[in-house]
């Protein structure tokens, strides 16, 4: 880091402090909160949220965006399968877009959560958990899912760094570990069909083998694909790295790392207040620009796309800005 790149701050303890000069001008714009008017307001700070006010910057759109820095992969020691990011820690991204963003001028940053909302005719209102009050005329959800963990001890632990949910995100750093697959039925065989390239060391942990058709125990046996019918109520670990499962009957086998299916939850309940359609699965539903089944309300990144990666949700982002700014287009021009 360069004197150039970099000031000095006096921190509350008294310290000098070097921080970088685009992280600076984030921290600076975050604690100016003058006009509480926008033209479009995003609730959720994370990847989907920081690209859709990139592009919205760059358009020169008064956008807000609202964050309580709580994403969900914050436990997770990195992000792969990111162009240009793959190896990075969640925060290091997030950092660097965040510091990308604030180089706008008409973005401008609230750290907080946004509880509650009100449609105001053409216009959202928004209020935070400090009682602050935001209005825009258009809305985005960028709010992300919550991980609904089981009732395994040691399974939070190790949730995000060796029991992990996704093979494209994951599976390359764990090839070739004796691996085991927490799921049943259907999702387990659709696990293991993409986890056989990754490691021939592959055990499917299921409640009954019953969960799977005539055809799925043939293809798993001629894999070699080992079937536990057990319940693990707990997980041996290290600092969250997995050693060995235990089961309920009191046996336990050891393993390097394992995949694992699990339940979620939006992690804001904003999008129900407003009336937004719910896909089956339970992700917020969108169509190809990201519009939701509300008028001026879109979403973006985990809680309206199956797809949970860094690289999705930045997608998903970048085309929600660019449908925002060509509305706002198409109705002043």
């Amino acid at each position: 880091m360069t004197r150039r790149d970099s000031f000095r701050l006096l921190g509350a303890t008294g310290l000098a402090l070097v921080v970088p000069q685009p992280l600076l001008l984030f921290a600076q714009k975050n604690n100016s909160m003058a006009n509480t008017e926008f033209e479009v307001i995003i609730i959720g700070g994370s990847y989907a949220g920081l690209s859709t006010a990139l592009t919205l910057g760059r358009s020169r759109r008064k956008t807000l965006l609202i964050d309580a820095g709580q994403p969900c992969n914050r436990q997770t020691p990195h992000s792969h399968n990111f162009l240009t990011q793959d190896g990075s820690t969640p925060k290091a991204i997030s950092d660097v877009a965040k510091s990308q963003v604030a180089q706008y001028p008409s973005v401008h940053f609230y750290s907080g959560f946004a509880n509650g909302v009100k449609r105001l005719q053409e216009k959202f209102e928004i209020t935070t958990s400090n009682g602050e009050v935001f209005t825009a005329k258009k809305l985005v959800l960028a709010t992300g899912i919550k991980d609904l963990m089981p009732a395994i001890s040691g399974f939070a632990e190790c949730w995000g760094i060796s029991v992990v949910h996704c093979p494209y995100c994951h599976g390359y750093e764990i090839r070739d570990k004796n691996t085991a697959i927490i799921a049943n039925g259907e999702c387990a065989f659709h696990l293991a069909t993409l986890v056989i390239n990754l490691t021939s060391k592959l055990t499917i942990i299921t409640t009954s083998k019953d969960l799977f058709d005539e055809h799925q125990l043939k293809k798993l046996k001629q894999n070699n694909i080992r079937i536990i019918e057990n319940d693990v109520s707990a997980i041996q670990h290290q600092n969250g790295q997995l050693e060995s499962l235990i089961f309920t009957d009191d046996t336990s086998e050891q393993f390097d790392c394992a995949y694992a299916s699990i339940p979620f939850e939006l992690h804001s309940n904003i999008a129900k207040s407003l009336g937004c359609e719910l896909t089956e699965h339970g992700h917020i539903k969108v169509n190809p620009m990201q519009k939701t089944t509300v008028e001026g309300v879109f979403a973006c990144g985990d809680n309206s796309s199956p797809m949970r990666s860094v690289a999705i949700a930045v997608q998903g982002g970048n085309i929600t800005g660019a449908m925002i700014n060509h509305e706002f287009s198409q109705e002043s021009f």
